[in-house]
C-alpha cells in the first residue's frame, strides 16, 4: 500500500465503524481490521476521529483570472483544504473571461492549473447575450470540455454575464434541456430588487436590513415560481443555487412531489446567521446576494435539508477587498459589493450546528456534504464515495474540537467573515486528496500549489459530447448496431 490510514471511525448509515482504509495509486483499494499482515509506505493512526469522504463545495467564485484582487486560485483553494473541502466547483462569471464558450474556458484553466491545492470542476455559462444572438450552441464546446452544469442569472451578475429576461432563460431551458445537464439558477426577480432598492435609498434607508428588505423573500419567491414553471415546460434539469426562504423550500418540496426535475441548495450563512442581528452589526460585511433572512428561515432550511428538501450545501465564496469595495469613503450598504467568504467555515458549520447538534444525521451529513453534489454533477463515484476504487479523498472530523472562528486567521485574501467570533464545536483536522495529507491542523497546509487536478465531469455520454443533439439519435442508432456487429 502507499497509505493506510489507522483506527478509522467511517459512516456505515448512521453508525461509525472502527477500521483501516488502504489506498493505493490515490485510490481506495480495501478495507480490512487487520493490517499486522500488510505493508504500507505511510500509516496515518487517526486515533478514532470521524473520515467522511471528502467534502465538496458545488459553488465557488475564486475570482481568477481577472479580479485576483479579491482572490486567487491559490488562497482560494489553499483556504478550501483548511476547511475540509477536497474538491470545489467553480462559477463562470467571476473571472475575465467569463465562462460561456470552448475558447473562453480555457483562457481561464490555463492560469490556474499550477495554482490549485485542491481538485475543482467548473460550471458552464450562458446568458441573456447569448440568448438574443443565437449563441445557444456554445453550451456544446462546453460540454465537451467538461463543464458540470450551466449557470444563468436572473439579476446582474458582472458586465461580461449579461443576466436573462423571462423569455431568454425560457430559451436557454430549451437549449441545455437537451443535453441532459442541470441548469442553475440565482433566483431573485429583477424589477422587484430594483425598484425597492431604489425605493428604500430614496428614503433615506441606509441601514443594513434595509439591503435585505429590499431584496424582499417575495422577489425570491416568484422568480422560484417561474423557474419551476419553465422546468416543467421543457423538461429541463433546474437547480436553485444558494435559496435562502422558507417559501422557496415549500415550492421546490411541492414541485419535487409533482416530478418536476428540481433540485436545491443553501448556504451555511442561511443556516444561522438572520439579516437583523447580522446586517445590523456588520453591515456590508454580511451583504450577500441573496441576502441573510430570518430565524424562521433558518429553521425551516435546516428542516429542509434533513427531510431531503434541499439537496446540499455550497458556499457561494465571493470575496471582495476590504479597502475598495466593501469598506471605502462614501461606502454605503447600496454602493458596496455583495459577497462573503465561505469556503473554510462550511464543513466547520455543519458538524458543529448540524451533527453535533442533532439537526443532520451522520448519513445526511455525509449526503450533503459530499455525495449528493458529486452525483448531481456527474463526478461520483470518483469523488463523494468511500467505494473501493473511489479516489481516495477524506475529511477527518474530531467531533470535539472547540473553537472560535476568527476572520484574520483564514487562508482567504478576505480577512472579513460575519460569522467571526462564532463558537464551534467539531473541526476538520486533515484534509486528504488522492491519498496525500494537504491540510493539518497545527500544521496548517501542507500541500503544494499545481496538486489540484481538473476533473471533468464523467457521467455524461461521449456521444453528447461528440454531436449535436440533433445527431444524438443516429449516433445513438449507429452505436447499436456497432455494438451487436461486435
Amino acid at each position: 500500500m502507499d497509505l493506510i490510514l489507522k483506527n478509522a471511525n467511517i459512516p456505515q448509515g448512521d453508525r461509525q465503524v472502527l477500521t483501516n482504509i488502504l489506498v493505493n495509486d490515490g485510490k481506495i483499494v480495501g478495507y480490512s481490521n487487520d493490517i499486522s499482515f500488510l505493508n504500507a509506505e505511510k500509516v496515518i493512526d487517526i486515533g478514532g476521529k470521524l473520515v467522511v469522504p471528502g467534502c465538496i463545495d458545488p459553488h465557488t467564485h475564486f475570482m481568477d483570472p481577472g479580479f485576483t484582487h479579491r482572490e486567487t486560485f491559490a488562497t482560494g483553494s489553499r483556504s478550501a483544504i483548511a476547511g475540509g473541502l477536497t474538491t470545489i466547483i467553480d462559477m463562470p462569471c467571476c473571472s475575465k473571461p467569463s465562462v460561456r464558450d470552448g475558447e473562453s474556458f480555457q483562457k481561464k484553466i490555463g492560469p490556474i492549473r499550477d495554482q490549485a491545492y485542491v481538485d475543482y470542476c467548473f460550471w458552464g455559462g450562458m446568458t441573456g447575450e447569448d440568448a438574443r444572438e443565437g449563441w445557444l450552441d456554445n453550451v456544446y464546446p462546453q460540454i465537451d470540455e467538461g463543464v458540470v452544469a450551466f449557470k444563468v442569472y436572473m439579476t446582474p451578475s458582472v458586465p461580461t454575464f449579461p443576466r436573462v429576461s423571462d423569455a431568454e432563460m425560457l430559451e436557454i431551458f430549451k437549449a441545455v434541456s437537451k443535453t441532459g445537464l442541470p441548469i442553475g439558477v440565482h433566483a431573485e426577480n429583477y424589477d422587484i430588487c430594483t425598484f425597492n432598492s431604489k425605493k428604500l435609498e430614496k428614503e433615506g434607508r441606509f441601514d443594513g436590513p434595509a439591503w435585505a428588505e429590499a431584496r424582499s423573500t417575495l422577489a425570491e419567491k416568484v422568480a422560484i415560481e417561474l423557474i419551476i414553471s419553465f422546468a416543467e415546460a421543457t423538461d429541463a434539469r433546474v437547480h436553485v443555487v444558494h435559496m435562502t426562504t422558507k417559501e422557496g423550500a415549500e415550492l421546490v418540496k411541492a414541485a419535487k412531489k409533482r416530478g418536476v426535475k428540481v433540485t436545491a441548495e443553501t448556504c451555511p450563512h442561511y443556516l444561522v446567521l438572520n439579516a437583523k442581528d447580522s446586517m445590523s452589526e456588520r453591515g456590508s460585511f454580511a451583504k450577500i446576494a441573496p441576502p441573510l433572512r430570518g430565524k424562521e428561515d433558518n429553521e425551516a432550511h435546516w428542516q429542509a435539508l434533513a427531510d431531503g428538501t434541499i439537496d446540499f450545501v455550497g458556499t457561494d465564496h465571493a470575496p471582495y477587498e476590504i479597502a475598495t469595495e466593501k469598506d471605502f469613503p462614501g461606502a454605503t450598504i447600496w454602493n458596496t459589493f455583495p459577497g462573503i467568504p465561505g469556503v473554510e467555515t462550511m464543513v466547520p458549520i455543519l458538524v458543529s450546528e448540524g451533527l453535533n447538534k442533532g439537526r443532520l444525521s451522520l448519513s445526511r451529513f455525509v449526503e450533503v456534504t459530499s455525495r449528493n453534489a458529486a452525483i448531481h454533477y456527474g463526478i461520483y463515484p470518483k469523488k463523494g464515495s468511500m467505494e473501493i476504487g473511489s479516489d481516495a479523498d477524506f475529511t477527518v472530523i474530531d467531533l470535539e474540537k472547540e473553537y472560535v472562528i476568527d476572520e484574520q486567521k483564514t487562508e482567504s485574501m478576505a480577512k472579513y467573515n460575519p460569522l467571526h467570533g462564532m463558537k464551534l464545536k467539531g473541526k476538520p483536522v486533515q484534509t486528504i486528496i488522492r491519498g496525500n495529507v494537504v491540510y493539518e491542523d497545527g500544521k496548517g497546509v501542507v500541500g503544494q500549489a499545481g496538486y489540484g487536478q481538473y476533473v471533468p465531469r464523467q457521467s455524461i455520454q461521449r456521444l453528447e459530447r461528440t454531436f449535436k443533439y440533433e445527431k444524438f439519435e443516429a449516433a445513438k442508432v449507429e452505436a447499436k448496431e456497432m455494438v451487436k456487429q461486435n
